[in-house]
């Protein structure tokens, strides 16, 4: 059956906090890769060797191996980006005793066969090419696997199907199924994926102007204003891609095609029978999949060593690894030798290389604001203190200017705030980039009447948060369906407002029976301007301290555009299919009754006194 994490997540937060681990990380610095084979080997590299699938179509893989006699461990990445692209960093990994295949997945490039990115074929060309590479005179028949975004749901994929040559995998910010980040986020249309597949709709990248994506995020904004959503790729010129019609006409998890793609569910997991070391960023535009298949694989995962998966995350964005991002410079720690970090694991796993590895603590997070890492036994982290921040007006909390405010006391009798939503005029992204930049600053977005926003005086002392975030909405809209979205903001002294990160929900998407979280499997009914409760899951979790004189911050609104695509709010069962629109008014209760709040993953008060801080931008 398919999990239900964001129930599991609101069941963890509403019990007792953790008790604090026997055995104590919270001072360790970096993830640190420590000793690792060093480049030692000379190299042979063989171009589109043409290996056979079941079903006779050949995909088409580079081949990196140290020179000369022997036999050495593999790892494995299957690419849809053109293999050739992977080269240097395979190179680095050969030279250190590994062969290393680099493959163009199913359909591209010099592969054979049909691309559509969700082809349950995916998964059993995983499993030939792993029991394939194991069987060449050059391998050892140990197989590993690594790769970020796609390449990181390929090795997912691979591994639900059990090859038994497949030793080990590092899922480098892998997304989770299809209705919990790309193509939809909570039922809504993620505005990055629907780019990525105009870019990739053939057998080749289309390249159609300069920028990212293809040049297709540079226009998303007057593209996606077209309705209906599913003409998209005509709009834009694209063919070829027969798939994409299916990826809006299919908008719930129990259409054949989206379940024989997905892998998170409880059978599946128990089929990985593989340790993974997986790696995100607080700005990964696919952050949920990484935390939600640690907590997964640690309960489902097929052997003890599946069930001892690990975890990094850092102040990164989807690629990046360094120390700054935007305007910020989260100091030198948090740039970490990540390629060594994954020589050392697979030093390990598949030459049998006593390192320590196991020894490593299993969790580490990066805390911006502390600029430092905590290493820690667990995700969420043990002692963490679930912490409900109440939203608080007289009834004009529209925009940075007015009364809205934050606290952890409940409210008492207070009006409710109300503010209009206009497809038509979709509150804007602080977003520039084709994905999540940062943390930008959102105060050209929030100075707006079609948002609310509620603040805390300046904070007297620190608040460490890190983990998941939930936001609890008593709201009503005049519509038969909507958008709510909850963002939390970190406000600088000098009145920078940081994004942190948010959480959205189609209002039709929530579930009744689970107190209104998130149901990707049917959806259910909205009556104009009723009270309904909502449960909104934050898609990425996040790692700050909200230094003393900072202010904790929460905006809501009902679109963020063009990050994602707008509800038009008619109610029908499929907003792609639509091109009318309807205006909504909207009503967030916050009273005794109904005490709308976010949870935020507060830690406990440690000692900070020699750690630098970080500036205002």
């Amino acid at each position: 059956m398919k999990l239900r994490f964001a129930v599991a997540l609101l069941a963890l937060m509403g019990g007792l906090a953790p008790g604090l681990s026997s055995k104590s990380f919270v001072n360790a610095q970096q993830p640190d890769p420590g000793k690792y084979s060093a480049a030692e080997h000379e190299l042979v590299e063989f171009r589109n060797q043409m290996v056979p699938m079941r079903d006779e179509v050949k995909l088409a893989v580079d081949i990196f191996r140290p020179a000369g006699e022997g036999r050495f461990p593999v790892v494995l990445s299957q690419i849809p980006y053109n293999k050739d692209g992977g080269a240097a960093r395979a190179r680095w990994l050969a030279a250190r005793g590994y062969v290393v295949v680099n493959a163009d997945v199913r359909g591209r490039y010099e592969s054979e066969g049909d691309w559509d990115p969700f082809d349950p074929k995916h998964k059993t060309d995983g499993y030939d090419l792993v029991e394939w590479l194991a069987q060449q005179p050059w391998s050892t028949g140990k197989v590993g696997m690594w790769g970020l975004s796609y390449m990181g749901w390929a090795q997912w994929w691979t591994a639900t199907q059990t090859p038994p040559s497949l030793v080990c995998m590092v899922p480098e910010v892998a997304p989770p199924d299809q209705f919990r980040n790309l193509p939809y986020q909570e039922g809504i249309l993620f505005g990055c994926g629907l780019d990525w597949a105009s870019t990739n709709s053939g057998h080749t990248a289309i390249q159609v102007r300069p920028g990212a994506y293809g040049g297709f995020t540079s226009t998303r904004f007057e593209d996606c204003m077209q309705t209906p959503y599913i003409d998209l790729n005509k709009h834009r010129k694209v063919e070829g891609a027969p798939w994409f019609e299916t990826w809006i006409r299919e908008n719930l998890s129990t259409a054949p095609y989206w379940q024989a793609i997905a892998y998170q569910t409880e059978e599946n997991y128990a089929k990985v029978k593989v340790p993974s070391l997986a790696i995100s960023g607080w700005f990964d535009a696919d952050f949920p999949g990484t935390p939600m298949n640690y907590i997964a694989m640690k309960k489902y995962g097929g052997t003890p060593e599946a069930r001892r998966p690990r975890l990094v995350i850092g102040p990164w964005d989807h690629t990046g690894r360094g120390s700054k991002l935007l305007q910020f410079d989260y100091g030198s720690t948090a740039a970490i030798d990540w390629n060594g970090y994954m020589c050392r694991w697979f030093d390990y796993h598949l030459k049998g290389v006593a390192n320590g590895v196991l020894d490593d603590p299993p969790v580490h997070v990066f805390v911006m604001g502390y600029n430092r890492w905590r290493a820690e036994e667990d995700w969420p982290l043990p002692g963490t203190k679930w912490t409900r921040y109440y939203l608080h007006s007289g009834g004009k909390a529209n925009s940075s200017a007015g009364d809205g405010t934050l606290s952890t006391i409940p409210p008492g009798d207070e009006p409710s705030d109300k503010y209009t939503y206009d497809p038509l005029h979709p509150t804007l992204s602080a977003f520039t980039g084709p994905h999540v930049d940062g943390a930008v600053d959102t105060r050209p977005v929030s100075a707006g009447q079609d948002l609310l926003v509620y603040t805390t005086p300046p904070l007297e002392e620190d608040v460490e948060v890190v983990g998941p975030i939930t936001a609890k909405l008593y709201a009503a809209t005049s519509a038969s369906d909507t958008d709510w979205m909850v963002r939390l903001v970190d406000v600088y002294p000098d009145g920078y407002a940081a994004l942190l990160c948010d959480g959205v929900l189609r209002a039709r998407c929530r579930d009744p029976e689970q107190a209104g979280a998130f149901n990707s499997i049917k959806l259910s009914q909205i009556e104009p301007d009723k009270v309904y409760e909502y449960s909104i899951e934050f898609w990425r979790a996040t790692g700050n301290a909200f230094l003393q004189g900072h202010r904790i911050r929460v905006e809501i609104s009902s679109s963020y555009y063009p990050f994602y695509l707008r509800n038009l709010n008619t109610g029908a069962d499929n907003v792609g299919l639509e091109t009318s629109h309807v205006v909504a008014q909207q009503t967030i209760h916050h009273d005794t009754m109904r005490p709308s709040h976010v949870v935020l993953p507060v830690m406990p008060t440690r000692d900070h006194s020699e750690v630098p801080l970080l500036p205002s931008p």
